[in-house]
C-alpha cells in the first residue's frame, strides 16, 4: 500500500519509496500507475470530492526502486519542474553490479544516444546527431562474493543513463538482461534503487533530504548493513 511507503507529504508534495513493479506514467501494458494509486489515497484520507491533482514531477524505469517526488498542486509542480529542469536538484542511486569497477571510485563521462524503438540507450559519439552528454561519479560501498554495491550521483540525467554507462564498462547491474546481465531477477526488478533526493521546498525553500530504505530482497540483503 502507498501509505506505508509515504517518505514525505505536505500541502505541496508527496515522495514514496517506489517498489520495482510500479509505473510512473501509463504505458502499453494498461496497469494502473502512481498517480492513479496516489489520487486514491488522498481522496480517501482527505475525503475530497471530484477529482484530485497528482502531477509528475521526474520518473523512475519501472524495474527501479527507491524515492520519487510528485506534486499536490500545479504550484509545485511547476516550481519543482524546474528545479529539475535547471538540474537545482540532488539525486543519489544505490546499484548493485555483476562486475567490480575498475577503481573504488571514479567519474564515467560519455555521449549516449536512445534508441526509441527499442526503448534503449546506447554509447556512442560527440558528433551524432541526438547524442547528449551523460556524466556520474560513483563509488564502492561493499563487495559480497559475487556482487559490488555501489553509490552514484547523477550529473545529468539521460535515459537510461546509469544502466547504459556501467554495462559500457562491463558492469552490468544485477537483473538488468536490457544491459547485459547474465539474468534476470525473480520478481522483474533491477539492482539499481533511486537512494536519495536533495531539493528546495516549492514555497518555503527549504532544503529537503529524503532517504529510501532498499527493497527487502534477497541481493539486497547482503548490503543491508550498508542501509
Amino acid at each position: 500500500m502507498i501509505v506505508n511507503r509515504i517518505l514525505f507529504e505536505d500541502n505541496h508534495l508527496i515522495a514514496i519509496n517506489k517498489k520495482s513493479s510500479e509505473i510512473v506514467q501509463g504505458d502499453r501494458t494498461g496497469d494502473s500507475t502512481m498517480p492513479d494509486a496516489i489520487k486514491a489515497y488522498l481522496k480517501n484520507k482527505y475525503n475530497k470530492p471530484g477529482n484530485v491533482f497528482c502531477g509528475v514531477i521526474h520518473r523512475l524505469d519501472r524495474p527501479t526502486s527507491g524515492v520519487i517526488l510528485f506534486a499536490r498542486t500545479s504550484k509545485g509542480l511547476e516550481r519543482m519542474n524546474k528545479q529539475f529542469r535547471d538540474q537545482q536538484t540532488s539525486k543519489t542511486y544505490w546499484a548493485i553490479l555483476e562486475n567490480k569497477p575498475p577503481n573504488k571510485e571514479g567519474t564515467l563521462i560519455n555521449y549516449i544516444k536512445k534508441n526509441e524503438k527499442q526503448n534503449k540507450s546506447y554509447v556512442t559519439y560527440k558528433d551524432n546527431k541526438g547524442s547528449k552528454e551523460a556524466i556520474l561519479k560513483y563509488r564502492l560501498i561493499s563487495s559480497s562474493e559475487r556482487y559490488h554495491l555501489v553509490e552514484v550521483e547523477l550529473e545529468t540525467g539521460r535515459h537510461h543513463q546509469i544502466r547504459t554507462q556501467f554495462a559500457k564498462i562491463g558492469c552490468c547491474i544485477k537483473g538488468d538482461l536490457k544491459y547485459g546481465a547474465k539474468r534476470s531477477n525473480r520478481d522483474g526488478s533491477i539492482c539499481l534503487h533511486s537512494r536519495k533526493l536533495k531539493f528546495n521546498h516549492p514555497t518555503t525553500k527549504k532544503e529537503i533530504c529524503l532517504v529510501a530504505p532498499i527493497p527487502e530482497n534477497t541481493f539486497w540483503d547482503l548490503f543491508r548493513t550498508s542501509d
